[in-house]
């Protein structure tokens, strides 16, 4: 059995669907923290069968829309004195800003540079969004 101590203040990013928590690692820049992070992989629930796991000491903002476009459905247990204060079910953004590029060379911001861009969720099952400047269908 892996022991993995207690975070006295932080976040869990809990019930992650297996294979996701290494993409959200890596997407959220994990590595670059100076303070306490654990990725747990495989880990046995009761729920699902397996799932992933992220502990993060002393850090309490995350990207919750880039958290959301990975995996929609974990949870987000904030810690403090060891004690979760609060937990938080993701759903899938109905919109993004700033995080996608459109999939469609030709669209004027892939050629211009626009700032940030708005997509619409279109297709929940399938995580399509529709840009704001082409109307092109995207996946994040």
């Amino acid at each position: 059995m892996l022991n993995v101590d207690k975070i006295k203040d932080g976040i869990v990013i809990d019930h992650i669907t297996p294979g996701c928590g290494y993409r959200i690692f890596q997407e959220l820049e994990l590595a670059k923290l100076s303070y306490n992070v654990a990725l747990l992989l495989n880990v046995s629930s009761q729920s699902s069968g397996t799932k992933d796991l992220i502990k993060i000491a002393n850090v309490r903002n995350l990207d919750m829309t880039r958290l959301g476009l990975i995996d929609p459905n974990l949870t987000i247990n904030i810690i403090e004195n060891e004690k979760i204060k609060e937990k938080l079910k993701l759903a899938i953004p109905e919109k993004v800003l700033g995080i996608m590029t459109c999939k469609n060379p030709r669209c004027i911001s892939n050629n211009s540079d626009i700032g940030k861009i708005e997509f619409t969720l279109m297709d929940k099952d399938k995580k399509l969004y529709k840009c704001e400047y082409c109307d092109a269908l995207t996946s994040y």
